[in-house]
């Protein structure tokens, strides 16, 4: 009887850990997330369940809720359980929130860390997040907050001009919000701004602007989530510093050894 909770990474699946892979191999169960490449799953042992446990923002398969007790009454069946999230489990995975549930129920676990997006999608598209000289730091922000909070627990006034660099998940419907109140307090409306969609993998799409002007763009280019917006003049170094050509990606094959 054991959980483990695995990071996927951010969507390539060779960026995966090596003991996110052995976990995957070992489970009897597996629940995985809508951003957990499926391809993953190659690699559940022969007999393995495999249960889809995907979240939109508008359209859950199941409730988080349901999503706990299932890890529980799996593993108080006595099963190996690997819980694979997109990304890192503690960044805007819920994987806390499971790993109470099961610490409650005296379910032992495992947490396997996994490279998170705000980080792989911007050096996939030739940015780094810092920088000597121009980035000396970087937060990860939501850009999506429940509907259900009676107001924004985001301290715009203290992240628009005290942070170098802001990574925004999942915040595309937002991004007219999010560029009006880091302008709002303070941020220089020419800040470069990028957009990152299906960072890391064949789907990549990256468009730039401003914080005055992204939401045009975006609009224009029909940009949708899963994105990473990405703030600041590290943004800049994309001319000089891209490499990835998703392109290569499309014909490459995704085995792991």
């Amino acid at each position: 009887m054991k959980v483990y909770l695995v990071g996927a990474g951010p969507g390539d699946p060779k960026l995966i850990t090596l003991r996110g892979v052995e976990c995957i191999r070992e489970a009897d169960v597996i629940l995985y997330d809508r951003l957990a490449n499926p391809k993953l799953l190659e690699h559940a042992k022969a007999g393995a369940e495999l249960i889809y446990v995907g979240k939109l923002p508008d359209r859950h398969s199941l409730p988080q809720e349901e999503i706990n007790a299932l890890l529980v009454a799996q593993a108080s069946a006595g099963k190996v359980v690997t819980r694979l999230k997109g990304g890192d489990p503690f960044v805007f995975g819920r994987g806390g929130e499971e790993a109470l549930c099961l610490r409650e129920h005296g379910i032992p676990y495992e947490v396997v860390p996994g490279i998170t997006a705000g980080i792989a999608a911007p050096a996939y598209a030739g940015i780094p997040v810092t920088q000597r000289h121009i980035a000396s730091s970087f937060a990860i922000v939501t850009g999506h907050e429940s509907p259900n909070k009676p107001q924004s627990s985001i301290r715009w006034d203290k992240i628009a001009t005290g942070i170098d660099t802001l990574a925004f998940y999942l915040g595309v419907k937002n991004l007219p919000l999010i560029c009006e109140q880091l302008i709002a307090h303070g941020r220089d409306p020419q800040t470069p701004v990028a957009l990152i969609h299906w960072g890391t993998m064949p789907e990549q799409v990256t468009v730039q602007g401003t914080l005055e002007t992204i939401t045009e763009i975006a609009r224009e280019q029909k940009v949708q989530n899963p994105s990473i917006i990405l703030v600041g003049d590290v943004v800049n170094l994309r001319h000089d510093l891209h490499w990835f050509d998703p392109a290569n990606l499309k014909t490459a094959s995704h085995s792991i050894e």
